[in-house]
């Protein structure tokens, strides 16, 4: 894990406040977020963290905030750059394209590898703790089966409906 700042520490624990719940940060960087706000080019200096389901931009403004999500099943494309200004990096979300850059705070590596690994892979597939869950299921079902509360067909049925979603 890479050294974080003290500013890349308190954004990130004000964006955890937008997270789901069951939402788990697994990289997270800092940089400066391109925008087109009301037509305008706009930046936002902000954090940009990579979680076990999207990733969600995160920027503190005067008056308040700013939050962008990006589920991994609707990026479709990634680049990334060094320069003398640091890291940059953009993809295409859903058609549009995002970028961030000055980047020099964070595991940027890891999160570059992470976002490679998981460009449009659907929640389940980004997420081991969903896979866990389902064995978990299945494990029950089998017990069920086994113990004589399900009939085969029960539990196929019910393991048909876990497995296709």
């Amino acid at each position: 894990m890479a050294k974080e700042s003290k500013k890349l520490k308190k954004l990130t624990d004000r964006a955890r406040d937008y997270l789901d719940q069951d939402e788990e940060v697994l990289y997270k960087i800092l940089g400066a977020y391109e925008a087109k706000i009301l037509g305008a080019d706009s930046v936002r200096n902000g954090v940009m963290l990579a979680t076990n389901k999207r990733l969600f931009f995160y920027a503190k403004k005067l008056t308040g905030y700013e939050t962008e999500s990006f589920p991994y099943s609707n990026i479709s494309s990634f680049e990334a750059s060094k320069g003398m200004m640091g890291h940059s990096m953009s993809f295409f979300a859903s058609g549009n394209e995002v970028k961030i850059k000055w980047v020099n705070d964070g595991d940027i590596d890891g999160f570059i590898n992470h976002l490679r690994d998981n460009i449009g892979k659907k929640e389940s597939a980004a997420t081991t703790e969903n896979n866990t869950s389902v064995a978990d299921e299945l494990k029950k079902l089998a017990d069920l089966r086994d113990s004589g509360v399900l009939t085969e067909e029960e539990f196929q049925e019910q393991k048909s409906k876990i497995l296709n979603g």
